[in-house]
């Protein structure tokens, strides 16, 4: 501080099918458009909407069961048991979804293929039931050929792409009006989420010795707030950057003079959300970075050094909007110029609100 001077996969999806259990996938009887969950289940509507019409077909997984293949303006239905639900499309360039699923809920999936011709690569998102039902009145089951191109010589007959797998099927009873699923907002392909917050955090050591002069800090941090920007995927996991500041005053022990330490650490983070497509998610995470404090007052310097934190919170969306809440440990020991050092690092709790795009 200048010298003080006076003057902080594949095989773990399938694991964990396992482990939660799972329903094959069934074809809806009736009209599938209008099916409603049986029993103590789940319906998973995934249709397929390609901005740029693509021609070869998307082999699509549900539960680690086949349970078709989509033309674009197709659909299918499958039936699950609640929990944790695993979607996937794609044969070689794969692409996955995890959401969930609530007894007597139904879900829908927008699955887009973005290029290829042969290898197909695929986006898949959550939406809400206004959208998906909406898209529905316009698709055609899977495996329905449109009349022009059964009619036309030598057409290629597509083959039926949802096989019953199951005795049960969906019952079909009048749609009520739509509701959205718990967490409506940003469910598939990557998002960008902002987050704000604020809260306590205090110093986890308050008495050092900078030059060797006994100085107590007020442990207590006023102000304390963070700002994030972090892109999400739909497995869970994200990644992205945080500044956070801090301010703390300071004394000389046995004298009148005082200051205040102000500390800025710039972090680059990865976190994983445990339930990424549902209203309430837990998560953990850990950072790496840089600290910069500034001093004033009776006391004056710059000194930074490197900055570690981990931090597990809960986030409890709706729609694009989230409340925050995040236990943090940053650890951070800055030095300055002649070699003098500071402990500035602390633990917190810190709220706030979140976007997501």
């Amino acid at each position: 501080m200048n010298r003080l001077r006076a003057g902080m996969s594949a095989g773990g999806v399938l694991l964990l099918v396992a482990l939660c259990g799972s329903a094959p996938p069934v074809h809806a009887q009736g009209h599938p458009r209008l099916a409603a969950p049986p029993p103590n289940k789940a319906l998973v509507f995934i249709f397929r909407n390609d901005r740029e019409p693509r021609a070869a077909l998307v082999p699509v997984t549900v539960n680690a069961e086949h349970a078709g293949d989509l033309a674009n303006g197709a659909f299918l239905v499958a039936t699950v048991v609640p929990g944790r639900t695993f979607l996937r499309a794609g044969d070689r360039v794969l692409t996955s979804l995890r959401l969930e699923a609530a007894a007597g809920e139904s879900y829908f999936v927008q699955l887009e293929a973005v290029h290829g011709m042969t290898v197909v690569q695929t986006e898949m998102r959550l939406v809400s039931e206004a959208e998906g039902r909406g898209w529905l009145a316009q698709g055609r089951l899977a495996g329905d050929v449109p009349a022009a191109v059964a009619a036309a010589p030598g057409a290629l007959q597509p083959r039926s792409v949802v096989e019953p797998v199951a005795t049960q099927a969906a019952a079909v009873q009048p749609v009520a009006a739509p509701q959205a699923p718990a967490y409506a907002g940003p469910g598939g392909g990557w998002r960008m989420a902002l987050i704000a917050k604020g809260g306590s955090f205090k110093l986890a050591q308050p008495e050092q010795f900078p030059s060797g002069l006994p100085t107590t800090f007020e442990a207590a941090s006023r102000p304390a707030f963070g700002i994030e920007v972090e892109g999400r995927s739909p497995s869970g996991f994200a990644a992205g950057s945080e500044i956070f500041y801090y301010k703390n005053d300071l004394v000389l022990t046995g004298t009148t003079l005082s200051g205040r330490q102000a500390v800025v650490a710039v972090m680059v983070n990865a976190k994983y959300y445990y339930r990424p497509a549902a209203g309430f998610s837990p998560y953990v995470g850990a950072g790496v970075g840089s600290a910069a404090a500034s001093y004033s007052g009776d006391f004056t310097g710059k000194a930074s050094g490197a900055a570690f934190q981990a931090v597990v919170g809960i986030e409890m969306r709706s729609g694009h909007f989230g409340f925050n809440v995040q236990y943090k440990e940053l650890a951070s020991t800055i030095e300055d110029d002649a070699g003098l050092k500071l402990k500035v690092g602390g633990r917190g709790v810190l709220a706030g609100l979140s976007i997501i795009f």
